[in-house]
């Protein structure tokens, strides 16, 4: 193409949506770095400080807080009064920055950009000669997880997605058997254990650290009702053992989740339900050109979710698999009835109502 038939215009305005995202990438870096230190928990009362004040406010370094306020005002994250040398969060942005404002705080998810760039040089391997990148290699990703499910599920755990399936509060009260694959660190299954203790909760995982972290709460808390195994859920042993299993954000990530699928058929007694949370897409990529999250759902598929699966020789589903695919796939292993239900808090998966 020439620069008679370039048109500038749209080559100026793509280069400046370029210029704003490497802006948005070093600010993502360093919401990560304040929502991990506590400085937007700091912040979060609104009240003006110099950086020195936010410093010991936080016990951190004050000339590491001086620069990252300085990233936070061009960021136009907070605000800054030169007369009094004072900075300020807004209540408007401590809403979705701090800790107190889950299941809205979107700085929990900025840890993700970080965490991601630590594996850029495996994952350009990856691209020139395929395989995948173990999930040992991707440190603090189980911490990640559990706080992003923290958000996302504990709050309204009762409230919201256990009121899906009609009934199950009644029946957990009474006492069922409850299986959670890819439980993490059993942040969830240890919640629902001590609001439930005449039921039976399993967990599985293949992450070592994730069941000793669900052990330790289970043990801190007295819950005798949990058990937590580390476990290849792609191999199920069990046969109509359980009236309910959940999969909270763990089905795209299996190297064979179309076996895992056949396992929790297999699982599951003849009533029971299957509640599976996971990302909310289409299978088809251009009806999530719009995808208010869709650019950072995708990068964590590639550089996460889809080379975990590769590097076990699986599927390599990817985390965009989406609600066609995943139809597709409960009916192929056999669930007849599926649902599909969205919450307003959260934009970033869909519920599935199984049943055989």
């Amino acid at each position: 193409m020439t620069t008679a038939t370039l048109d500038r215009n749209k080559a100026d305005t793509f280069a400046d949506r370029l210029l704003a995202t490497l802006n948005g990438g070093a600010l993502a870096l360093m919401t990560s770095i304040g929502h991990r230190t506590g400085l937007f928990d700091a912040l979060g009362d609104g009240a003006p400080v110099t950086g020195d004040e936010l410093a010991r406010k936080a016990g951190l370094n004050e000339r590491y807080v001086r620069e990252w306020l300085g990233a936070m005002l061009t960021g136009r994250v907070v605000e800054y009064d030169p007369a009094t040398q004072r900075f300020s969060l807004p209540a408007e942005h401590a809403a979705a920055l701090t800790r107190a404002a889950a299941p809205d705080n979107l700085a929990a998810l900025a840890q993700y950009i970080g965490l991601l760039g630590t594996v850029e040089d495996r994952i350009i391997e990856c691209f020139e000669n395929g395989g995948g990148v173990a999930y040992e290699e991707f440190g603090r990703f189980q911490e990640v997880m559990a706080e992003d499910s923290g958000q996302t599920v504990l709050p309204v755990l009762e409230d919201a997605i256990l009121p899906l399936v009609p009934g199950l509060i009644g029946k957990l009260e009474a006492g069922i058997d409850v299986l959670d694959i890819g439980c993490g660190a059993a942040r969830a299954l240890n919640q629902l254990a001590r609001r439930f203790p005449k039921s039976r909760f399993v967990g599985y995982d293949l992450s070592p650290e994730g069941i000793e972290a669900g052990r330790a709460e289970a043990r801190a808390h007295g819950a005798r009702n949990v058990c937590l195994e580390v476990r290849d859920v792609t191999d199920l042993q069990e046969v109509a053992a359980f009236d309910l299993v959940t999969a909270f954000d763990a089905i795209h990530d299996q190297a064979h989740p179309d076996q895992v699928l056949l396992a929790v058929y297999r699982a599951l007694r003849p009533h029971g339900v299957f509640l599976m949370q996971d990302i909310s897409a289409s299978s088809d990529v251009a009806k999530n050109a719009d995808h208010p999250l869709g650019t950072l759902l995708y990068t964590i598929s590639c550089m996460h979710c889809m080379t975990v699966s590769l590097a076990c020789d699986g599927h390599g589903l990817g985390a965009m698999w989406g609600r066609e695919k995943a139809c597709e796939m409960l009916a192929d292993a056999g669930f007849k009835r599926v649902r599909i239900e969205d919450l307003p808090h959260d934009p970033q998966n869909c519920y599935y109502v199984i049943g055989k």
